[in-house]
C-alpha cells in the first residue's frame, strides 16, 4: 500500500450543507433559519448564559466570600542564566534589567530563580531570590542583595 492509494472510509466525509442553494438541497430561500425572528436575522439569537428571561444562574447564586486576587504580590521573575549578558563586576539592577529588555514590567519587584548556571561574577540586586538562585550566584563568586 502507499500514500497515494488510501482512501477514507465510507461516511468518514460529509458534503457541506450549501445553504440558500435552489430546490432539491432543502436549504434554499430562508436558508433553514424559517420565517422572521431574531434567530433568522444576521447576528441574531441569544447568548450562552441567556435562559430565556429566566433569572439566570450567575445572578440567582449568591456572591460569597472574599478574594485576594487584587491585592496578591507578583514578581518580575528571571533566571540565573539571563544574567550571564552582563559583564564581570557589572551591578545588576531592575532599572539596568528593565533597559536591557530582559524584564518587560518590574511589576511588584524582581525575582531570581535558579535554573541555569552563571559563569560571571556580578552584584545582582533584587527583591527576592530562591534558595537554589542564592546557592549558585554564591557558587559563582558573586554577591546577592535584597532591595
Amino acid at each position: 500500500m502507499k500514500l497515494h492509494e488510501l482512501k477514507k472510509n465510507e461516511g468518514a466525509t460529509f458534503a457541506r450543507k450549501r445553504v440558500g442553494r435552489g430546490p432539491g438541497s432543502g436549504l434554499g430561500k430562508t436558508s433553514g433559519r424559517g420565517e422572521k425572528g431574531q434567530n433568522a436575522r444576521s447576528g441574531g439569537g441569544v447568548g450562552p448564559i441567556f435562559e430565556g428571561g429566566q433569572l439566570p444562574l450567575y445572578r440567582r447564586l449568591p456572591k460569597r466570600g472574599f478574594s485576594n486576587a487584587k491585592f496578591k504580590i507578583v514578581y518580575a521573575v528571571i533566571n540565573v542564566e539571563d544574567l550571564n549578558c552582563f559583564e564581570d563586576g557589572t551591578v545588576v539592577n531592575p532599572a539596568l534589567l528593565k533597559e536591557k529588555g530582559i524584564i518587560k514590567k518590574e511589576l511588584n519587584g524582581v525575582k531570581i530563580l535558579g535554573e541555569g548556571n552563571l559563569e560571571k561574577k556580578l552584584t545582582i540586586q533584587a527583591h527576592k531570590f530562591s534558595k537554589s538562585a542564592l546557592e549558585k550566584i554564591e557558587k559563582s563568586g558573586s554577591k546577592a542583595e535584597v532591595i
